[in-house]
C-alpha cells in the first residue's frame, strides 16, 4: 500500500517504526493533558468549596448533603458504544 502520489509504502520498517512511535508519543500527550485536566477541575472544585465554607457554611453543608448528578441517565453498554464509533 503506498501514499497517494509519493512512492513510500509502509511497508517499510522505518516508517512503520516511525508511526508506532508517533502515535505513542501522541497518546501519552493526550494522557497527559487529561490529568492535567483533572488535576484543575479537582483544585477548583476544592477552592470553590473552601471559599463557600468561608462565606456560607450551612450552604455548604446542605450541597453535601444533596446527590451529585452526573449523567442523565443510564450508561450505553460497550457493544453499543463499539458499534456506534465503529459506525462512523
Amino acid at each position: 500500500m503506498a501514499f497517494a502520489g509519493t512512492n513510500v509504502s509502509l511497508s517499510q520498517p522505518d516508517i512503520t517504526q516511525k508511526l508506532t512511535e508517533r502515535i505513542d508519543d501522541l497518546k501519552l500527550r493526550i494522557a497527559a493533558w487529561g490529568k492535567r485536566i483533572r488535576r484543575y477541575t479537582e483544585r477548583s472544585t476544592r477552592f470553590n468549596k473552601n471559599r463557600l465554607f468561608q462565606s456560607d457554611q450551612k450552604r455548604l453543608y446542605e450541597s453535601l448533603e444533596r446527590p451529585m448528578v452526573s449523567g442523565t441517565g443510564p450508561a450505553p453498554n460497550q457493544a453499543d458504544t463499539v458499534a456506534f464509533w465503529r459506525g462512523l
